[in-house]
């Protein structure tokens, strides 16, 4: 049975990846920073990993969500697994702002303000040290 899912394919720009998870930068012009955790076999749930599986995923999530504080300064990190759409395992590690467009609501409400176009540049102009962190974090030896 061939599976059809988008995140098997992991054809986004890949932060980090090794032979069990990648980290991938979303591409969301309005939440520079927002990153996935995804575990690349095409499991459903946590409870499918094997416990050193798990361990490893919660540590992978927690790495991100380090990065994304040291490199955004958000005032908050939104961290979700939601998988209704695409039952795939990942995480989603979000930078949260109270200038961005839903706070303090999910990401996935309805927006209630449009943040300033050079606040948003200037948190872009913040991704590549995110994306340096993220390599840090996830480099070291587990």
């Amino acid at each position: 049975m061939s599976v059809q899912c988008e995140l098997c394919e992991l054809a986004v720009s890949t932060l980090y990846a090794d032979d069990k998870l990648a980290v991938i930068l979303v591409d969301d012009p309005n939440y520079p920073g927002f990153c996935r955790v995804i575990w690349r076999a095409h499991v459903k749930e946590m409870s499918d990993l094997e416990d050193a599986d798990r361990l490893l995923l919660n540590e992978a999530v927690c790495n991100v969500e380090r990065a994304v504080r040291e490199a955004m300064e958000p005032a908050k990190v939104n961290v979700a697994s939601l998988g209704n759409v695409v039952p795939h395992l990942h995480w989603h590690v979000i930078p949260r702002f109270a200038d961005d467009a839903h706070f303090p609501a999910p990401v996935w409400a309805q927006a209630v303000r449009v943040t300033d176009e050079r606040t948003l540049a200037a948190r872009r102009a913040q991704l590549p040290q995110l994306a340096a962190a993220i390599g840090r974090r996830m480099s070291k030896p587990r």
